[in-house]
């Protein structure tokens, strides 16, 4: 098979960004994104833009807006949706351009705009992404439902509201660190755990943030790789995994499956496990959706994943770094952009280049994104040379 890398990385700021159209953001992320690779876009053989919702960007074809403005046409460009986890599925789509033969340099873009409906719709738009039938016509709202997660979880295991608030104090202070991420300011246990409540047990500190945002990255084979970058970081592992899509057909509400089932494919194929692994950033849209994530990755037992954050494991200098970008919790979750994001924050750690949120000399890093409420999982595995 093929071997792909990653030689570019385009990353725009996070945030309410009033200032810029999807168009706008997309060709920041892209402009960075060729200037790190130092190539023109006439080099990209082509590309995969990665836009979750028509009714955030208000038109039916986002990503046809996003090659006209950068000016890619007449070449390949489409579009790929997996709800929250569209970035990672048009990561895996360009992968397989190139495995493929059909490229050799493929420009992948993650980008949307949610900020332009108030909040009330945007949760309400979100919501839509549950069952059709037996979920969002009864009012069910992302917050609810991780809420029913959390408390399944605390119920069968003893995790407790503080090892919640725990993940969303951690995330907080290396969001505090990232240039990119909205939410650029720490928070005190105390603070997180007398925020108002959204969903019972889950706070305003426990869920993540709308956002505007995009992020870009340039894939190529490994001859190209070689050619355009002195230090490609290699797709070495990936995985996806799929789920019922109603809460209640499934087996269990303290883990996901498809994550689980992602994991093992994608570790499988790097021919690695959770031990191996030095960075992660995982799909942290609430806080037990981390400390589930931890479970499902093999980083912990199951039901042992509040003990891991509570140990401070998941910090910098510990036994597996998670989310030492902020997570979406802090930096920011647009949806079509957060798995490129993810992406981008393990090839910069992997490259040495985090600042001061850098692992010390990781080798193999880890990205978990899921789409909805467990419906699909991506996983990708990364190495250095």
């Amino acid at each position: 098979m093929k071997k792909v890398g990653i030689v570019g990385i385009g990353h725009g700021k996070f945030g309410v960004r009033s200032d810029a159209s999807i168009r706008e953001l997309a060709f920041e992320a892209v402009k960075g994104c060729l200037e790190d690779a130092a190539i023109s876009l006439s080099e990209v053989d082509s590309m995969v833009t990665g836009v979750a919702g028509d009714e955030f960007s208000f038109g039916i074809q986002p990503s046809a807006q996003v090659h006209d403005y950068i000016g890619f046409h007449p070449k390949p460009n489409y579009r790929v949706e997996a709800a929250c986890a569209t970035g990672s599925a048009a990561l895996r789509t360009g992968w397989m351009n190139i495995v493929s033969g059909l490229a050799d340099v493929v420009l992948v873009v993650g980008v949307e705009k949610m900020t332009e409906v108030p909040t009330s719709i945007a949760t309400e738009i979100m919501g839509r992404a549950g069952d059709a039938i037996w979920e969002y016509p009864f009012g069910t709202t992302f917050p609810g439902y991780y809420a029913m997660i959390a408390n399944a979880h605390m119920a069968e295991y003893g995790t407790t509201e503080e090892q919640l608030a725990m993940v969303s104090v951690k995330n907080h202070y290396y969001g505090s660190l990232n240039p990119y991420a909205q939410m650029q300011k720490e928070i005190t246990l105390e603070r997180a755990l007398t925020s108002f409540t959204v969903a019972y047990p889950l706070k305003l500190y426990d869920c993540s943030l709308i956002t505007d945002g995009a992020a870009a990255v340039l894939l190529a084979s490994e001859e190209r790789a070689k050619a355009i970058s002195k230090k490609p970081i290699w797709i070495a592992g990936l995985g996806c995994g799929t789920d019922s899509m109603r809460l209640g057909d499934r087996r269990s509400l303290t883990s996901l499956q498809a994550t689980r089932e992602a994991a093992k494919a994608a570790y499988k194929m790097a021919g690695v496990g959770p031990s191996d692994i030095d960075i992660a950033t995982v799909h942290d849209c609430f806080t037990i959706a981390e400390i589930v994530a931890y479970e499902d990755l093999g980083f912990c037992e199951r039901g042992e994943g509040g003990k891991l954050i509570e140990a401070k494991e998941t910090y910098v200098g510990g036994r597996i770094p998670v989310n030492v970008d902020g997570g979406l919790k802090s930096k920011g979750h647009p949806l079509g952009a957060t798995g490129i994001s993810m992406a981008i924050e393990i090839a910069k750690q992997l490259r040495g280049e985090a600042g001061p949120r850098q692992v010390k000399d990781p080798e193999i890093g880890l990205t978990h994104n899921v789409g909805g409420s467990g419906q699909v999982s991506f996983i990708h595995i990364f190495r250095r040379d």
